[in-house]
């Protein structure tokens, strides 16, 4: 994979924090901390349960998390894109 293929663009970093919205990063980065199931992200996040099960097929979805053995793991998208977050921080 080329160094262009793993970054994401600008307007893709916005739009995917758009779509995910607070609550769905704050999922996304729980799972990176190592929350793997929806009680443990429930945990981490503080977020309730219909909160979780709503924005967790959206990530999917997007695939920046992956589903094994009822656990959620970030993808290698899902890890860049985080990445990316970090350094606008």
């Amino acid at each position: 994979m080329s160094k262009d293929d793993e970054a994401l663009s600008a307007d893709s970093v916005e739009d995917l924090k758009y779509i995910l919205g607070t609550m769905g990063v704050e999922i996304l980065m729980a799972i990176e901390r190592g929350a793997r199931d929806f009680k443990t992200i429930q945990l981490f996040t503080g977020c309730s349960l219909s909160c979780i099960k709503g924005r967790i097929p959206v990530l999917l979805e997007l695939d920046l998390i992956y589903k094994n053995n009822n656990e959620y793991y970030l993808t290698e998208k899902g890890i860049i894109f985080k990445k990316e977050l970090e350094n606008k921080s």
